[in-house]
This record gives structure tokens, sequence and C-alpha cells, in this order.
């Protein structure tokens, strides 16, 4: 805990000088004329740089994992005050926070603001067994990159920002008090996500505490997710569909927020798909790195993969899949 509030306040210092130096030490009316991207890049870069601090004094480098759900935050809000707090940018704003909220918690439960570093991270630095190339990767992949995605899965917003602003009101996405059905269907999207994600992770959740009972000698004999312990990997419920239901409900918020943004330019293909594309690519390059180590550990989990969809729920994966995968083991 005492790291993490030196972490805060490090954050609030590097923060301060850069406002400081960039703005010639008049941060105020900097900040009034400044737009929001120049204020949230700024700002990526000095956490950035202080996550990385972090990570050499420390020797755990997991400081901007503890950045996702809360920098976004901060972020989508500074877009929705540039916007002076437009009907669009700030129902994307609110929709950030249900989001951060949601990950913040899930987060916590699981201790990642205790200390507990991501178990992948000693696995990768085991493989680099380099020390001066995995600080290179610790560089520029887990800090400037990551934290440079928040800032590209959150344009959408600056982009809501300038059409807020500017009154201006493509595809019927008005820009006056009184939003058209197109906001109440995407908040609907926005909304199925995140209860989607929600649920996968509560049922992850519920799973490791009966897998943690059955390593300990419990008896869990009839339990509907008894087969899934003993395999050591959850595959029911939203995991019967899809090997990773929570990173399909993470995309798919993200790409709804994008298309919010990109509606508002009268296209739904913009040069700011970058962002969810970019948090696309990540996601499938983690789901790769994880169920590589998975596999190595549980037998089965190979079959699984065969039989399921990686990401995007698909109802092969269930119930049929799942009885080829127990007839192969």
């Amino acid at each position: 805990m005492k790291q993490l509030i030196a972490f805060v306040l490090g954050l609030f210092a590097v923060s301060l000088i850069g406002l400081s130096v960039v703005s010639g030490f008049e941060i105020g009316p900097w900040l009034t004329a400044a737009s929001g991207l120049e204020i949230v890049s700024l700002l990526a870069l000095c956490f950035a740089l202080t996550a990385f601090g972090f990570g050499l004094a420390t020797g755990d480098y997991s400081w901007v994992d503890r950045l996702w759900s809360t920098a976004p935050i901060l972020f989508a809000w500074i877009y929705a005050a540039k916007s002076g707090y437009g009907p669009w940018t700030t129902l994307a704003a609110f929709f950030v926070s249900l989001w951060g909220a949601r990950l913040t918690f899930n987060f916590a439960r699981r201790g990642g603001y205790s200390g507990s570093e991501d178990y992948r991270w000693p696995i990768l630095r085991d493989r680099i067994n380099n020390p001066w190339l995995w600080q290179i990767f610790h560089l520029f992949f887990i800090c400037l990159y990551q934290v440079g995605l928040f800032i590209l899965f959150t344009m959408p917003l600056s982009i809501l920002s300038q059409a807020d602003s500017n009154a201006l009101t493509p595809l019927g996405l008005s820009a006056i008090p009184g939003l058209p059905p197109a906001a109440f269907l995407t908040a609907i999207l926005l909304l199925g996500m995140l209860v989607y994600e929600t649920l996968a992770d509560q049922q992850q959740w519920n799973f490791h505490r009966i897998k943690t009972a059955y390593r300990q000698g419990q008896d869990i004999s009839g339990h509907p997710w008894e087969q899934d312990a003993r395999d050591g990997f959850l595959h029911s419920g939203l995991f019967a569909l899809s090997r990773h239901p929570n990173y399909f409900g993470e995309l798919g918020f993200w790409w709804a927020i994008y298309l919010l943004g990109a509606a508002s330019q009268g296209t739904l293909l913009h040069w700011s798909i970058i962002g969810p594309a970019m948090l696309t690519l990540l996601f499938i390059g983690s789901t790769i790195f994880t169920e590589g180590i998975t596999a190595s550990k549980y037998e089965a989990y190979r079959t699984y993969q065969k039989t399921t969809s990686p990401i995007i729920p698909w109802m092969a994966g269930s119930p049929q899949a799942q009885t080829t995968r127990n007839n192969n083991t």
C-alpha cells in the first residue's frame, strides 16, 4: 500500500512538472488554451515515465496495469470538460467511468493494488533473459506502448468533444439536450458489453474459489464446475462460448465507443479506428502468450482450444465442444 501511495504521489508530481515545463509555468492559461488531446498526451507521457521509474525502483513491472482502469476515466472527463460537457462526450465519459469502476473492482479483489505483479511478466523476463533487453521492453512496450494505447482507444472522445463543441449533427447525432435514438442504441450496446464482461469476470472469480477449494482437498462433488476444477481451467458458462469472454466484452466496449465517435463525423470508417484496432492486436497477442502458458500446464487445454472460439462467442463451443473435450480427456 505504501508503494501504491508513493506511485500516486509520483504521478501527481511528474505530471505537475510536465505541465509546468510545457506551459512555461503558467499551467492555468495553458490548460484553458490547450486541446483535450494535447492535455491527455502530456499526462500520458508523464504517467508512462513514472511507471517506468517505479518499475526500475521496485522490480515490480505492473505499474501500468494499475493505470488501465483509472487513466482512461481521467482522459474521458478531460474531453468532456473540453466539450463544455456536451451530451455526446458526457455520455461516453459516463460509460467509460462505469467500465473503469468495474475493472478497478475486479483488479483490486485479485490483489492488483497490493503489490501483486502480473504473473506473465516474470515468465517473459526469464525468456528474454537479458536485463538490458528487458528494460528496453519495459520502457517501450509495457510503459510507452500501453499508455499510448490509452490515448488511442479514448481518441473517439476527442472526436465527440469537437462535435459537441461545434454543434455538429451528422447522422442525426444531436448536440442539444434530448439525445436521438442513436444515443440510446449505443448506450444499450455499451451497457451490454459491460454486463457481459462483468458476468465473465464474476464466473472466473467464482471458479478460482472452487479450484482453490478443490486443491485444498475439499469435497466439490456435484458442483457445476467440478470438472473445470479438475481440469484446472474454466470451460463452463460463458467460457463454453469463447475462451476469453471478458476480452470480447472489453473489445466490444471500445469498438462501440469508436463507432460513436466515427458516427459523429458522418462515417463508419474513421482514422481513429487505429485505437480499437491496436487494442485488438494487443489482446490477440496476450491471448497467444497466455494460452501458451496455460496449455503447458493443463493437458486438456489444447483440446479446449480446438473446440472453442478464442474471443468471439460462438455456439460451436458448447455443449458439443465440451462433450468432445471431455471424451478426449
